[in-house]
């Protein structure tokens, strides 16, 4: 019972992301950015006694795709925390609970809480974010959806869950890993400085990790290739709609 608020969520996420979202659209207003290009100096911020590297862009494009990815980031990150602090207080309250009646009892608020809670808003989520969603949850709570889901019900529980999301090309068993996977880099990257800037509140995570050094071997250079070839792919997928239309 103690982690029923994921599949709540995740399963609200897979059930709707089919549904009508929000279309991407990249920003068009960045005049309050700057982008280092490779060769110039790095620059430090200093806020406190955290410090980290003026971030490096190849073109005010890549800025772009930042930005726009950093909205996703943004979107998710509240789920995720707040989730973690959902899930923390049921422990904490449920351990208090004798009765199985009463226990079961609070769950079942817990419940109903999270479908009105969450369900609104994941409904408007994009497929990106819901992927970041799932990896946000392993880094809120240190577990993977997938291995929650399998300790509450069962293996074969979580493999259905798994299989539906794959549909959506998700996956519940995604881990969480800015040292090694430049998606997660990004995510990092953007909530680190989020904190710093008061733009998102901190909720510590529940896995090791030491950005500082991360991001000093990544010499601070922003990749979103990735992103790029998926609007390409979603303005061929427009273009080749609207010829067949004509």
């Amino acid at each position: 019972m103690k982690k029923l608020v994921y599949i709540y969520i995740i399963g609200f996420s897979l059930i709707t992301f089919s549904q009508k979202r929000e279309i991407d659209s990249l920003p068009t207003n960045i005049d309050e950015y700057i982008f280092v290009k490779p060769g110039d100096s790095l620059t430090i911020k200093l806020q406190g006694f955290s410090i980290l590297p003026k971030q490096k862009f190849k073109s005010r494009e890549d800025l772009i795709y930042y930005l726009w990815f950093r909205k996703k980031v943004f979107k998710a990150y509240p789920f995720a925390m707040l989730a973690s602090q959902r899930l923390d207080t049921l422990n904490a309250r449920l351990g208090k609970i004798q009765s199985k009646r009463k226990r079961k009892k609070y769950t079942l608020l817990i419940q109903k809480y999270i479908e009105g809670e969450f369900t609104d808003q994941i409904k408007k989520m994009t497929t990106t974010e819901g992927r970041i969603l799932i990896k946000l949850i392993h880094r809120q709570t240190g577990e993977t959806v997938f291995n929650n889901i399998k300790g509450l019900r069962s293996g074969w529980k979580a493999f259905w869950y798994n299989t539906t999301a794959n549909m959506f090309k998700l996956s519940l068993k995604t881990e969480y890993h800015p040292k090694t996977i430049n998606e997660d880099f990004l995510i990092e990257d953007i909530l680190q400085r989020a904190f710093l800037d008061d733009k998102l509140k901190e909720q510590k995570t529940k896995l090791k990790l030491d950005f500082s050094k991360i991001i000093i071997a990544k010499k601070a250079q922003i990749d979103v290739e990735e992103y790029k070839i998926m609007f390409a792919k979603m303005r061929k997928k427009k273009d080749r709609k609207s010829v067949n239309k004509n």
